[in-house]
C-alpha cells in the first residue's frame, strides 16, 4: 500500500513544481503554439517560397540560404542574443550581451508579462530567425555562400538586436512612445533596408539573370505563401502574450488587410497589365501582412481595411511604376523586391499604426506615453512624427551597420560566387540540384548526374533530352 500511494505524491509534488502558481497554462500554451506557428513561416515556408520561385538552376541554393540562416539565428540567440535584445540596458539602444541557456533562467518566471515562464523567449527566437531569411531574398543568386554564413550572426548581432531593444525592450524608442506592435520596424523595415543595402555591396546577378528568371514551380510558390499567410497568425496573435480580445483582434485585422491587399494589388495588374499574376498576388497578401503588423493589436477593423488598400497600391506603386524610373533602384539588383514588399510596406505600416492606433488599445500596449492615432485628436498628430522619426532610426541604422558588415567580410571571403557558379548554379554551388529533370533542351550527362545510361530505356529517353 505504501508503494501505491507514494505514486501519486510524487507525481503531485512534480506538477506542482512543473506548474507554479504564477504560470497561466492556457496563455503559455498560446505563446508555444504562436511561436511555431512564427517557425513554420520560415521552415518551411520561406524555404518553399524561395526554393519555388526562382529560376530553376537557383532553387537549391535559394532555400538553403533561409535553411541555414534559421539554425544560425537560434544559436546566436540563447548564446547572447536575446539579451541584447531584451536584457539589462548597457545603452539607449542595447541591451548587455550574455548566455541565455540555464535552468534557472529557462523556468523563472518572466519579468514581463508575469504569467509566463523565460523560456517563452523562444517565441521572440522564431521573430529573429525570420529577419535575415527576409534579408535573403535581395541576395537570391550570387552571394557567395560562406559570405552568408557569415552575414547572419553579425547582422543579427549589430544590426537587429538594436532595433529590437530600441523598440521591444525598453530601450529609447519605447520610451519616447514610437509603437510597432508585431515587428513592422523590428523585422520587416529593418530586414528590408538591410537588403537592399547588402543587394548593393554584393552586386546584381549575371545579365541571363536578370533578364531571365522565371519561377520554377508557380505551385509550389503559393503553398510556401500560403504557410507565411497562415503563420501570421501567431507572428501578430501572439504578440500580446495572452491568448486574450487583443490576440484575437489582432489575427483578425491581419487576415482583413492582407486579403484587402491581395485584391487591390490584383486589380492593378488587371488594370494596367490585363491579367491577374499569381506572384502579384503573393506579393500584394505579403505587403498587406506586413503593412498591418505595427498596428495589428492597435487599430480597429476599419482601419485595417484602409491600411489594406494603401498597402496594396503604394508598393505596388514603388515596384511597377517608381522603380523603373529611379536609377539608384535600378542600378541595385533586389532579387525578390524586398525593400518594396517589406521596407516599403512596413515603413507605410507604422506610419499608418500612427494615423489610425485607437487610444485605449494604445494605451493596453505601451503605458508609458499617453499614446494616440492622429484620427482621434489630442496628440495623435506628434504620434506621426513619431512613427516617422522611429522608422527613420531603423533605416538609419541599417544602412550603416549592414555596409559595414559587408565590408568587413569582403576582405576575408568574397560576397560573390565565382563566375563560374554563377553560369553553372546549384551544381556548381552545392554539388546538387533541385530536380532531376533535365528539360529546355539540356541533355542527360550520366558524368554530372551519376547514373549509366546502361539502364533499359534510360539511353534513348536521354538522347532526346527528357529523363
Amino acid at each position: 500500500m505504501a508503494n501505491a500511494t507514494a505514486v501519486p505524491v510524487a507525481y503531485q509534488a512534480y506538477t506542482s513544481a512543473a506548474v507554479p502558481d504564477w504560470l497561466n497554462k492556457g496563455d503559455n500554451a498560446w505563446q508555444m503554439t504562436s511561436a511555431t506557428l512564427v517557425g513554420l513561416q520560415s521552415v518551411p515556408g520561406l524555404v518553399i517560397l524561395y526554393g519555388s520561385i526562382v529560376k530553376k538552376k537557383w532553387a537549391v541554393n535559394s532555400a538553403f540560404m533561409a535553411f541555414y540562416a534559421f539554425a544560425a539565428v537560434v544559436i546566436c540567440w540563447v548564446s547572447w542574443a536575446y539579451k541584447m535584445s531584451f536584457g539589462e540596458k548597457l545603452l539607449s539602444f542595447l541591451g548587455k550581451p550574455g548566455p541565455a541557456l540555464g535552468q534557472k533562467f529557462l523556468i523563472g518566471q518572466a519579468a514581463l508579462p508575469a504569467f509566463l515562464s523565460d523560456g517563452v523567449m523562444w517565441f521572440q527566437c522564431v521573430f529573429a530567425a525570420i529577419a535575415p531569411v527576409l534579408v535573403a531574398g535581395s541576395l537570391l543568386g550570387r552571394m557567395n555562400v560562406k559570405a552568408w554564413m557569415a552575414f547572419v550572426p553579425l547582422w543579427l548581432t549589430f544590426s537587429y538586436t538594436v532595433g529590437a531593444f530600441s523598440l521591444w525592450g525598453g530601450g529609447f524608442l519605447f520610451q519616447w512612445g514610437v509603437m510597432d506592435y508585431s515587428g513592422g520596424y523590428v523585422i520587416h523595415l529593418s530586414s528590408g533596408i538591410a537588403g537592399i543595402t547588402a543587394a548593393y555591396w554584393v552586386g546584381p546577378r549575371i545579365k541571363e539573370d536578370r533578364e531571365r528568371f522565371p519561377p520554377n514551380n508557380v505551385v509550389l510558390m503559393l503553398a510556401g505563401a500560403g504557410l507565411l499567410w497562415m503563420g501570421w497568425a501567431g507572428f501578430n496573435g501572439g504578440d500580446p502574450y495572452s491568448a486574450n480580445i487583443d490576440s484575437s483582434m489582432a489575427v483578425l485585422n491581419t487576415n482583413i488587410c492582407a486579403a484587402t491587399s491581395l485584391l487591390v494589388w490584383t486589380m492593378l495588374d488587371v488594370i494596367f497589365f490585363n491579367k491577374p499574376s499569381a506572384i502579384g498576388a503573393v506579393q500584394g497578401m505579403i505587403t498587406g501582412l506586413v503593412a498591418i503588423t505595427p498596428g495589428a493589436g492597435l487599430v480597429q477593423g476599419w482601419a485595417a481595411i484602409v491600411m489594406g488598400i494603401l498597402s496594396g497600391s503604394v508598393p505596388w506603386f514603388t515596384m511597377m511604376v517608381l522603380h523603373k524610373r529611379w536609377y539608384l533602384l535600378q542600378s541595385i539588383d533586389d532579387t525578390l523586391g524586398v525593400f518594396h514588399t517589406h521596407a516599403v510596406a512596413g515603413y507605410l505600416g507604422g506610419i499608418l499604426t500612427g494615423v489610425f492606433a485607437e487610444p485605449v488599445l494604445c494605451s493596453l500596449f505601451l503605458p508609458v506615453t499617453n499614446s494616440r492615432g492622429a484620427v482621434y485628436g489630442g496628440v495623435g498628430g506628434v504620434q506621426v512624427l513619431k512613427q516617422i522619426a522611429g522608422g527613420g532610426f531603423i533605416i538609419g541604422w541599417n544602412i550603416m551597420a549592414t555596409s559595414v558588415i559587408c565590408v568587413l567580410i569582403s576582405v576575408v571571403v568574397p560576397l560573390r560566387m565565382t563566375e563560374e557558379e554563377l553560369l553553372v548554379g546549384d551544381d556548381a554551388v552545392h554539388g546538387e540540384e533541385a530536380y532531376a529533370i533535365w528539360g529546355d533542351g539540356d541533355k542527360y550527362d550520366y558524368t554530372k548526374h551519376g547514373i549509366t545510361l546502361d539502364e533499359p530505356g534510360l539511353r534513348h529517353r536521354a538522347s532526346r533530352g527528357v529523363a
